[in-house]
């Protein structure tokens, strides 16, 4: 089927002597599905190519065919200039962009002291009023029972968190686990961020022997309430709570 963005490129290309390349591969979420690249009428590669085809994204090379088109109009006056500003209007032609660089990807890792003061900030989201010193302390803690609490990175930046607890119940034959707290900074949402906290929870509390994971949520809190369903969790009971 034809793309009729593609289809755009390939005449934008063609008008400046010039030939779109186009991936070959056809399964989504493979290396080089829907990557494109351009190369002289002689097949030199010109932008967004390496030695097993095409590497840039179809708005790679249409800035890439942008610029070029800047660049023909700047020497169009050159062309036309005064005798001795030729290579004037020539120097002034626009550089071809490099590509934009890749946004980092999140990942997951068991949180550190040095995360303390990032965590305050997340978990004040939740309007829980905790010490940067307190936070520090408990992560050791935690850290020594198993029990981590999980944080997800965007690069150096710790964006999301995730508490993980694990309790023997009388009436229960395995260990219950626990999802004491999930949050992801405002600017990370959407990204996926929270899916992958909770799935990295179960698979440390499934490795611990627990048979159920349980999370507590605050009442107001109805988005949260429908990501859960959606990750599967159902609502089975109350929680009441007491200070002490």
């Amino acid at each position: 089927m034809s793309d009729p963005t593609l289809d755009a490129l390939a005449e934008s290309a063609r008008n400046r002597g010039l030939k779109l390349v186009r991936s070959r591969v056809r399964t989504p979420g493979k290396r080089r599905f829907g990557k494109v690249g351009v190369t002289d009428a002689s097949g030199k590669p010109m932008f967004g190519m390496d030695a097993k085809g095409p590497t840039a994204k179809p708005e790679e090379v249409e800035t890439y065919l942008r610029s070029l088109a800047v660049g023909d109009w700047g020497a169009s006056l050159g062309a036309r200039a005064p005798k001795g500003k030729t290579k004037i209007a020539a120097k002034r032609r626009a550089p071809v962009p490099p590509p934009p660089k890749p946004q980092p990807k999140p990942r997951v890792r068991a949180a550190k002291a040095r995360d303390a003061a990032t965590l305050v900030t997340l978990i004040g989201l939740l309007d829980h009023k905790v010490e940067v010193s307190g936070v520090r302390k408990r992560i050791a803690e935690l850290a020594r029972a198993k029990l981590a609490p999980l944080v997800a990175t965007l690069g150096d930046e710790v964006v999301g968190l995730c508490g993980i607890d694990s309790m023997v119940a009388i009436h229960r034959d395995q260990p219950v686990g626990r999802i004491t707290i999930l949050v992801v900074g405002a600017p990370a949402r959407g990204k996926g961020i929270g899916r992958m906290l909770v799935s990295a929870a179960e698979d440390v509390l499934r490795n611990l022997g627990c048979g159920i994971v349980e999370i507590t949520s605050n009442d107001r809190l109805s988005e949260a309430h429908a990501f859960y369903r959606h990750m599967g969790f159902e609502r089975t009971s109350l929680r009441f709570c007491k200070t002490l």
